[in-house]
């Protein structure tokens, strides 16, 4: 790297580091009810992700918007995949034995 470079690269600030960037939209997921059918979009903080130590005991859950219904969803690797990477809040159960 030539020296210009680096010069250049210690006095740069903050602000100017970041002058480009733009604001991230928050992570929407797409989500169903089960007992109204409704069809809806919940951010991460509305859901929560439940890691068992087998397929019974690994579930994402929400409460309904429309109906306010408690819901509970089975999660497989790729669900699991995609909440964690979107920020869901996730619980993990560890076994006894």
């Amino acid at each position: 790297m030539s020296e210009s470079a680096m010069s250049g690269a210690r006095s740069m600030t903050v602000a100017s580091a970041f002058a480009g960037m733009r604001s991230v939209a928050p992570v929407v997921f797409r989500a169903g009810c089960p007992d109204c059918r409704a069809s809806f979009e919940l951010t991460a903080s509305a859901l929560r992700l439940t890691i068992g130590a087998t397929s019974r005991t690994t579930f994402y859950s929400f409460t309904c918007p429309d109906c306010g219904a408690a819901v509970r969803k089975p999660a497989g690797e790729r669900i699991v995949e995609l909440l964690t990477g979107g920020g869901v809040r996730t619980l993990r159960l560890h076994s006894t034995v």
